[in-house]
């Protein structure tokens, strides 16, 4: 489909950049709240094939693309049930391929006949996958899968009997519809989710019907996008317009400040706010990567004072976000003021119009999910409400990645793999890692005792293998000895887990000798330590950050 343009008072008709799905060939996922669907987006990605989700109620005649084919998702819903989610029938008339997984083959069914019933056993776990030939043919999705293989089930319903015109092109002890295929109209589904790891080939088949059957590319690779939203982003800022973006130095907000220093320069003014409770040497290390190694246009602003005076006696985590929230808020407004003054005396210089989000896929996957926002755990610290209030117009380069194409896109830019490796770090920092109420003397403990932590997980090589790992303080005291003196010190808290999406994670097991070494040098090293204790409580019923 065409772009659509804007009429400048020139005269001049300039076209809207264009987004991925306008740029590459595009899978459409349609989410009916299952728990897997944006492994399904998150599967095409890896096969380099370009793919979006959206809920499953999406009307077709509002896309502004057509793509390449459509995925129905699972989901946790009977389709006879009066309150069953369903499809814009117009799927079936796109003339486009169509594959049903789970919920979304009983889908395919009830909209070609309404025969789906509940079964009398539910299949749940490993079974056994009989691939059918019509004639002398396996049907095009399961090409190159041996017979009997294992895939993973999860249902209670089953078709009452076959759609007409389909046919069974697979079968498992309890499903005797597993597979089922209008080979004419390329209509597909299957009962079992091959977007888990648990099915072993279930790549294959959504390759199968991604780059087999719908005919979608396989270009979607990071150097590919990085030169597009490059493009993009220039059209988009124009050629004199100012762009500021907040930097934590985490992997997100580097990369989001590398792409805008290719794209516009010196007229990005990245700026980074030291809290006070970031990682020991935080913004010095931050402004000498990003000014010196990535020549990002950084100012850092020292308010470490002010939230440490603010968050003085508050020990509920909740107010500890809103404080520095508030005030990171307020400082980076005088920043931006100070920045937009600065343009306003330079000659040929253009105002500040844009603000820079480092969003990513899966913030915005949790926005559109046909299930709806999940319940807040805690309160995410952010900058959500600052372009509103400044009036600037908010440009996010990255919300159509993923966090691992982050990084992709991070090693393609030439970031440090030390820096597009890095743990994840919370936005308020140390202050809920530090259960209770914040003191310098508090911060200065957890600085140094993660410091050693994380050292000593690089010389042990295992850094990579962990997905978090970081130090925390408790808010209790205990006894211990140093010398021969008894003391009533801190206790500090290790974590380190290992997880894939941080929506479940357990702790890492270190090899032997490494534990003892850090508990032994945080003991010797932090002044105020009596005890160090492993965490390795899993998540769920944990989470990974202790407040």
């Amino acid at each position: 489909m065409a772009a659509p343009s804007n009429d400048q008072p020139n005269g001049i008709t300039i076209a809207d950049p264009l987004p991925p799905h306008s740029l590459f060939d595009t899978i459409l996922v349609l989410d009916f709240g299952s728990q897997y669907t944006h492994l399904i987006t998150r599967r095409l990605r890896e096969l380099n094939i370009y793919s979006e989700m959206l809920p499953c109620t999406q009307k077709l005649t509002d896309l502004d693309f057509k793509p390449k084919g459509i995925i129905l998702s699972g989901g946790p819903y009977s389709v006879y049930a009066s309150d069953a989610p369903h499809v814009d029938p117009n799927v079936f008339e796109l003339g486009v391929p169509v594959l049903g997984i789970c919920y979304g083959l009983q889908e395919i069914a009830w909209h070609h006949g309404k025969d789906v019933v509940a079964g009398e056993k539910r299949e749940y776990g490993h079974a056994e996958l009989n691939i059918h030939a019509n004639g002398s043919e396996v049907s095009r999705l399961f090409q190159g899968l041996p017979n009997n293989t294992d895939v993973w089930m999860s249902h209670g319903d089953k078709l009452g009997r076959m759609p007409e015109d389909f046919q069974t092109i697979a079968t498992s002890p309890n499903s005797p519809h597993a597979g089922i295929a209008h080979e004419k109209k390329q209509i597909y589904g299957i009962q079992f989710h091959p977007e888990v790891t648990h099915t072993p080939r279930g790549v294959e088949v959504i390759k199968n019907f991604a780059a087999g059957i719908c005919g979608a590319k396989q270009d979607w690779t990071m150097e590919a996008f990085k030169d597009k939203e490059v493009a993009r982003i220039r059209k988009l800022v124009g050629e004199k317009a100012q762009v500021i973006g907040a930097v934590s130095g985490g992997v997100d907000s580097t990369v989001a400040a590398k792409l805008m220093q290719e794209a516009v320069g010196a007229r990005f003014h990245a700026v980074m706010v030291d809290n006070g409770v970031l990682r020991k040497n935080e913004a010095k290390q931050v402004k000498e990567t990003l000014t010196r190694g990535l020549g990002v246009n950084l100012t850092v602003v020292d308010a470490s004072d002010r939230f440490l005076d603010r968050l003085q006696g508050v020990a509920d985590p909740e107010k500890k976000r809103i404080i520095i929230g508030n005030t990171f808020i307020e400082i980076f407004e005088e920043e931006a003021k100070r920045i937009a003054k600065e343009a306003e005396s330079t000659p040929h210089a253009g105002p500040v119009e844009w603000f820079l989000q480092g969003t990513l896929y899966p913030d915005v996957i949790e926005s559109i999910s046909f299930r709806g926002p999940s319940q807040t755990i805690k309160t995410h610290h952010n900058v959500g409400g600052l372009p509103e209030k400044m009036k600037l117009k908010l440009i996010e380069p990255l919300r159509e990645l993923f966090k691992d194409e982050v990084r992709a896109m991070g090693r393609e830019m030439g970031i440090p793999p030390d820096l597009v490796g890095r743990h994840p770090f919370p936005g308020p920092g140390l202050a809920i890692r530090i259960l209770g109420d914040v003191t310098r003397e508090k911060v200065r403990v957890v600085q140094e005792a993660d410091l050693i932590f994380i050292e000593e997980i690089r010389k042990a090589g295992v850094y990579d293998e962990i997905s978090q790992a970081f130090a925390a303080l408790s808010g209790d005291r205990a006894v211990g000895v140093v010398g021969d003196q008894r003391l009533h010190g801190y206790l500090v808290f290790l974590r380190a887990v290992r997880t894939t999406d941080f929506m479940t994670a357990t702790a890492y097991e270190f090899p032997a000798g490494v534990l003892a070494r850090i508990v032994n040098r945080i003991g010797n090293e932090v002044e105020g330590v009596a005890r160090v204790l492993y965490e390795v409580t899993s998540k769920p019923p944990s989470t990974i950050e202790f407040e």
